[in-house]
């Protein structure tokens, strides 16, 4: 099989990385099978005290694998995708070590729920960011769980509006990123270092008091939220907007 995400620790540090540079490290059902396998063994890994997430190529993750998703698969495969998906967000947030992500690329759709499920995000001045769901039919519903209480209210309306794209220093205004910066390497490895100052046990309980009230909107939220992502993505006008997308042309809406 091939293998998307890699996982390697060294000096306290865990690191995931997606793998898929030839489609963008789209959330194909293999990447979020292999993520969540990362995700497992890092909080098995007793050497493991700070998690950095971070990726290959010009692209973090480009969001849903649309070319499974406009596939035609039936309602409950479609929530069962969705349920990983979140399944996977929750284990972001869940875990007792801090995750930093290193992002040096761009970010589309799905992927910006990998970023606000992250404790402390660090984002090159070449990173930029979109929710372009709507353009295609459906909706950011899923990783709401992670990015509503992440950034602020007017600044989700627009951008899950109007689908447009916005750099480093502005995800850093609305709350999506913790900082913009001109070398993320140096920036990550400064942060790595103040986090391994902190004891396990401070920093997991430190960490639980900042992840408790989005931790109770997926107890809340999950179930429902997954149904409306798959009805919205098995619907036909989500199905024109994923193959016009596909083939590169303007959706039937637009035309």
């Amino acid at each position: 099989m091939e293998t998307l995400v890699t996982y390697s620790v060294a000096d306290g540090v865990a690191r995931l990385t997606l793998d898929s540079p030839h489609n963008r490290n789209v959330l194909s059902t293999r990447l979020i099978g292999q993520l969540h396998d990362g995700l497992r063994q890092a909080a098995a890994d007793p050497t493991a005290r700070v998690l950095v997430l971070t990726h290959t190529g010009g692209t973090f993750c480009a969001g849903a694998d649309l070319s499974e998703a406009a596939g035609g698969d039936p309602f409950e495969s479609t929530v069962a995708r969705t349920r990983e998906l979140a399944a996977i967000l929750r284990a972001i947030v869940e875990s007792p070590v801090p995750v930093v992500a290193a992002i040096d690329g761009h970010v589309r759709a799905g992927g910006l729920g990998l970023v606000g499920a992250c404790d402390i995000v660090v984002a090159g001045q070449r990173s930029t960011f979109a929710l372009t769901e709507a353009r295609i039919g459906v909706a950011p519903a899923i990783i709401s769980l992670t990015l509503l209480p992440k950034i602020s209210a007017r600044a989700a309306a627009r951008y899950y509006l109007t689908g447009e794209t916005f750099n480093a220093e502005r995800a850093a205004e609305i709350g999506l990123i913790t900082t913009a910066a001109d070398d993320v390497t140096a920036a990550v490895d400064s942060l790595v270092a103040d986090l391994l100052r902190g004891s396990p046990q401070g920093l997991a309980a430190s960490k639980a008091l900042t992840t408790s009230a989005i931790l109770a909107g997926f107890d809340r939220e999950t179930e429902r939220l997954a149904d409306e992502s798959a009805r919205l993505f098995i619907s036909d006008e989500a199905r024109e907007g994923m193959t016009a997308f596909l083939q590169k042309r303007p959706p039937a809406w637009l035309t």
